[in-house]
């Protein structure tokens, strides 16, 4: 579970080697401190509440759900929009990954144009929030995706 500006719950790292093992301590000790000082706990407290009382956890669950499709809904609609589009590129890999977040293969040029003519705000290695896109606004993103990258095909090909 997961309480946003909360700290609760924990982190496992599994590893096959000692080498990795080693490399995932260091950077986690790292941040430690800062993380573990001082701990709150409002957030385990909440987690705890909705966990053991059922009327509670029934809703989690459903919300839980609830969320979870409608980010499946939305990554097979951005798919199925650019597929439509024509729009260069096999774009199997947004509804195959999961979460989210999303690798959408554009490259930093793309990433650039789209924030900045198109106001489609994603990271630069061109990973995007599906749970930013919804009904209203998933035909301008995938509009504007297929706008930039037939774009720069075509700057390619000149």
């Amino acid at each position: 579970m997961g309480l946003y500006g909360e700290r609760s719950g924990a982190l496992h790292v599994v590893v096959n080697d000692e080498t990795s093992r080693k490399a995932i301590v260091s950077q986690l000790e790292l941040v430690e401190r800062s993380e573990i000082s001082n701990p709150p706990a409002y957030g385990s407290r909440i987690v705890a509440r909705i966990l053991n009382d059922p009327v509670l956890y029934q809703e989690w669950v459903k919300d839980l759900k609830a969320m979870s499709y409608r980010i499946i809904d939305m990554r097979k609609e951005l798919k199925d929009r650019l597929v439509a589009a024509g729009t260069p590129g096999n774009w199997d890999h947004i509804v195959n990954q999961i979460g989210m977040f999303s690798y959408t293969g554009l490259s930093p040029a793309h990433v650039q144009r789209l924030v900045n003519e198109f106001h489609i705000y994603l990271v630069a290695n061109g990973r995007i929030s599906m749970a930013g896109l919804n009904t209203n606004n998933i035909d301008y993103v995938a509009q504007s995706i297929d706008r930039v990258v037939k774009d720069s095909l075509k700057a390619s090909n000149l």
